[in-house]
């Protein structure tokens, strides 16, 4: 062969090697760069959740600590058509809500404490307590092991 063919085939050569390796470069850099997207996407996501999270539990620490003032305030006698029914009961129904998104919105272990919280309460907004027992002793555990659970999950 010829020394033009030889000069011709390394210089193709080098033009295919040249292109490979910069096809190679930018395909890494552009993983790469797909592989950092993910990540924020995922870290915006998970910043979005943690929010939420902690809107829902202020709102059920909110309506608990309404419909603990209720359980405090409760009559001796009451009905239906008495103003703190009716206030008590729109309360209670708004924490039954808030319960329930806390069972979508977090681990079980986090629900069973807002569940087991939230049956003491009802309990002793609509029976009361025996006398001589406290409302906020009664709760405190029940209350405290939900908040605990809670900020586990959120740490």
């Amino acid at each position: 062969m010829s020394s033009q063919v030889w000069g011709s085939l390394i210089s193709l050569g080098g033009v295919v090697l040249g292109g490979v390796l910069s096809y190679l470069v930018q395909h890494r850099t552009q993983l790469s760069a797909e592989r950092a997207e993910r990540q924020r996407q995922q870290n915006a996501l998970s910043e979005a959740r943690r929010a939420e999270r902690l809107a829902l539990l202020e709102r059920f620490v909110e309506v608990g600590a309404e419909a603990e003032r209720y359980a405090f305030s409760r009559p001796s006698e009451f009905d239906d058509t008495h103003p703190w029914y009716l206030k008590t009961q729109d309360a209670m129904n708004r924490l039954w809500v808030v319960e329930r998104l806390v069972r979508i919105q977090f681990p079980l272990a986090v629900h069973d404490a807002a569940r087991a919280y939230f049956l003491d309460l009802n309990r002793t907004v609509w029976e009361g307590l025996p006398d001589g027992e406290s409302v906020r002793d009664y709760l405190e555990e029940n209350r405290l092991a939900f908040l605990d659970a809670a900020r586990a999950v959120m740490d």
